[in-house]
């Protein structure tokens, strides 16, 4: 094969290669979904679970396994530091008591009849000294014996109410039976567990959104007040506490899931999150593709804030096609758009292969009216990943073990 026929065959190749890519990407229009650049609120928030307690209350636990002869029945009224809420099976220490103290009243007897005598000689004197120490002993035994019968009373431990009662009498119960709960029920917060990777970001004074299966699509409002400093290693958490408004809806005792507000912007550009790819999204202007870079800023479940050149109004390729160069001609397909959830906003201009007479309907990144549960689809996205990269973690290390 001549040299002139390699060349030929190589400009040949060359033609066919610049042909069929000015084909793909300048003759045949390539069909895309889209979505509009809006302006909307966004946040970044941390998931934990928790559970709703007063502020201040305190657990009524028997020092000693006994059995119950007396419960109040006082859920829900109001008691007093020191008041008798039940008491425990005492017939045995009363008993032994009851001994202590005839045992008393002989040793006294013999002291008075020593404190006679004690002034005769050295061992009349001695005596008494002996019966003196012996009736002291008595007392002491005595006294101790009284605390022990004292302590199978169940008494409020603060002022307040009783929040909750368990077990009944003729039960058995031990220290590790809580029997009441006491405390003034306001004011309230919730104790949450938040995962260790994320305590940093969280910070006294910032408010959070709630949400519990009692009260379904409400967005429940919390503001932090204290972080446990010292974290649980096992389960890799940190406590956080979450103070509640004194008109809070929630009970004591509900479980909620919190949301925790890092990070928040009244009005940011955004796009959905599918439609950045790298530092760049896809702007369709004109029929055709532009390639224009952003930077990502607060980023959410769906939806990201980017900082740019882009502008609301402007249609982006959703999701990102990095098989699409730019200047490829375009064509956005009305059936292929997702709805939005929220408000919409202005279509994308017509490009000369749209069907000028119907707009594409828009797929708003602020995807919700509602920016409160938007935070809390955010977060709880959020917690979703980390627990799936924490599986993915941990399988990568299983594998490389074996």
């Amino acid at each position: 094969m001549t040299l002139w026929r390699i060349l030929g065959i190589v400009v040949l190749l060359i033609a066919a290669g610049g042909g069929y890519y000015g084909y793909t990407n300048f003759v045949r229009v390539q069909t895309v979904t889209a979505s509009i650049v809006t302006q909307a609120p966004v946040s970044e928030a941390i998931y934990g679970t928790g559970t709703v307690e007063p502020q201040r209350w305190a657990k009524v636990v028997p020092l000693q396994r006994r059995r119950l002869v007396e419960l109040c029945s006082c859920e829900g009224q109001n008691v007093r530091v020191g008041q008798v809420l039940g008491r425990q099976d005492d017939a045995e220490e009363r008993s032994a008591l009851q001994e202590l103290q005839v045992s008393n009243q002989q040793a006294q007897r013999d002291l008075d009849r020593a404190e006679k005598d004690r002034g005769k000689n050295d061992a009349a004197q001695t005596e008494y000294e002996q019966r003196w120490t012996q009736f002291e002993e008595s007392k002491t035994r005595i006294a101790a014996q009284k605390v022990r019968i004292d302590a199978l009373v169940l008494r409020a431990p603060l002022d307040g109410m009783v929040l909750r009662r368990d077990g009944e009498v003729g039960e058995i119960a031990g220290p590790t039976d809580v029997l009441f709960w006491v405390g003034p029920p306001t004011p309230m917060q919730v104790v949450a567990e938040v995962n260790e990777e994320e305590i940093n970001r969280i910070a006294v004074g910032q408010k959070a959104f709630l949400r519990s299966e009692a009260f379904p699509g409400q967005a429940l409002r919390a503001t932090v007040s204290q972080i446990t400093p010292k974290g649980d290693p096992t389960r890799k958490t940190f406590r956080v506490y979450l103070l509640l408004p004194p008109d809070t809806q929630l009970r004591i005792g509900m479980s909620v899931e919190a949301n925790i507000v890092f990070r928040e912007k009244a009005s940011a550009t955004v796009v959905p999150a599918e439609a950045v790819a790298g530092d760049a999204v896809q702007v369709v202007a004109n029929g055709k593709i532009e390639r224009m870079p952003v930077k990502v800023g607060i980023r959410g479940s769906r939806n990201v804030e980017i900082i740019g050149d882009v502008t609301r109004g402007m249609a982006v390729l959703s999701p990102a096609r990095a098989d699409l160069g730019d200047g490829t001609r375009v064509r956005i397909d009305n059936s292929l758009v997702r709805r939005p959830a929220g408000p919409t906003s202005a279509a994308p201009d017509a490009t000369p292969d749209q069907d000028t007479t119907t707009a594409p309907p828009a797929t708003v990144a602020a995807v919700t009216t509602d920016p409160d549960n938007a935070v809390i689809s955010a977060a709880i996205s959020a917690h979703i990943d980390s627990v799936v990269n924490d599986a993915r973690r941990n399988v990568t290390r299983y594998s490389a073990n074996r």
